[in-house]
């Protein structure tokens, strides 16, 4: 997948793009090609996922879930956590608090 303006390249068949930041929670889509993996990781944010469109099988530490459109899945502060898309798709991850690794290049953050 060929990431479109304002979309950026995450993984191989991911591109996400920043909709929504505030003080202390930032919201993000994240679009897959069908196969693409958002590789098992772990971080200190509390983080909800919605499915927007398309399938996908998520690991959220032990447990391992299957998505559709309108599901929407918490996923808790330093819990491993990954997705396959089944098929094609997207998802809106909300994040608390910023996720200073994903924010965009600012004057301010140089």
């Amino acid at each position: 997948m060929q990431p479109d303006q304002d979309w950026e390249a995450a993984e191989p068949g991911v591109a996400r793009r920043l909709v929504a930041l505030g003080q202390r929670m930032m919201a993000i889509r994240v679009r897959f090609s069908e196969g693409a993996e958002g590789a098992l990781h772990a971080h200190p944010h509390e983080q909800i996922t919605q499915v927007l469109r398309g399938r996908f099988r998520f690991w959220l530490g032990a447990r391992e879930l299957e998505l559709a459109p309108g599901d929407t899945l918490l996923i808790p502060a330093g819990v491993e956590h990954g997705a396959l898309a089944l098929e094609e798709g997207e998802l809106l991850d909300i994040f608390s608090p910023l996720r200073e690794d994903l924010l965009p290049p600012s004057p301010e953050r140089v």
